[in-house]
């Protein structure tokens, strides 16, 4: 058992750092020193995947597309349509008022209908960024990212900004990465610290990377409960040894 903020980051070849995961039913960021995550630099966000799809159906919805089209959407073609049209905006308010600004895109139903899609693309993850959006009082994940690294010990600090990791499904949007680096130096301006994130190509199944590649260290068995343990046990004794 371990924590999937601390696999992302072995993903990167990383034990210390601070992961920034967006997956399907949740979002958290996690501060790792040393391979210990840090309790208080644990935060968790409730705007994931799931959350993003059901947003960009009520999208759907309300714009010009027929609406007997969008009835019967599905959560598989959803999440198909997610992946393939929305992308995060790096100036949400400019877009959202310069109709010239973006670009529309068109996406083919599994029934053979065509949906257009305008400002839905990039409407769709920016609660993201800003929860408030659903209805969401929590900060947005660079908020949370920030608040993390005030958490962090001052001589493990420099080696947390340098080894800020991404992961996740829904860290897969074009623009997040991006998003992700200008929300964070604009937190930290004045400090004269600049800011860059990792977004590996593959980080959307970082945490099970990670996690092949810790259960393949000696080291890490101590983290292990075997199948006979929990045969004689059964699956509470997971609280009892970890």
């Amino acid at each position: 058992v371990a924590n999937t903020g601390f696999l992302s980051l072995c993903a990167h070849g990383r034990v210390t750092g601070l992961a920034v995961e967006a997956g399907a039913g949740a979002s958290h960021v996690t501060s790792v020193c040393q391979g210990q995550t840090l309790r208080t630099g644990t935060h968790r966000l409730g705007v994931a995947g799931e959350l993003l799809s059901s947003h960009l159906h009520q999208l759907l919805m309300e714009s010009p597309n027929k609406p007997w089209a969008l009835q019967a959407l599905t959560k598989t073609t959803l999440t198909l349509m997610k992946k393939q049209c929305c992308y995060v905006s790096l100036d949400y308010k400019r877009d959202l008022k310069e109709q010239g600004s973006h670009h529309p895109a068109r996406f083919q139903m599994p029934d053979g209908h065509w949906i257009a899609l305008g400002k839905e693309r990039f409407c769709c993850p920016e609660p993201l960024f800003q929860p408030k959006l659903l209805h969401h009082s929590s900060p947005g994940i660079h908020q949370l990212a920030w608040q993390s690294l005030q958490t962090v010990p001052d001589h493990a600090r420099r080696d947390m900004l340098s080894n800020i990791v991404l992961s996740g499904g829904s860290s897969m949007f074009p623009g997040f990465p991006e998003r992700m680096c200008l929300e964070l130096n604009l937190l930290c301006q004045g400090t004269g610290v600049q800011i860059e994130v990792l977004a590996s190509p593959e980080r959307g199944t970082a945490a099970w990377v990670g996690g092949s590649m810790a259960a393949s260290l000696t080291s890490f068995q101590r983290a292990w409960m075997t199948r006979d343990e929990y045969l004689e046990h059964g699956a509470e004794y997971m609280h009892m040894k970890f």
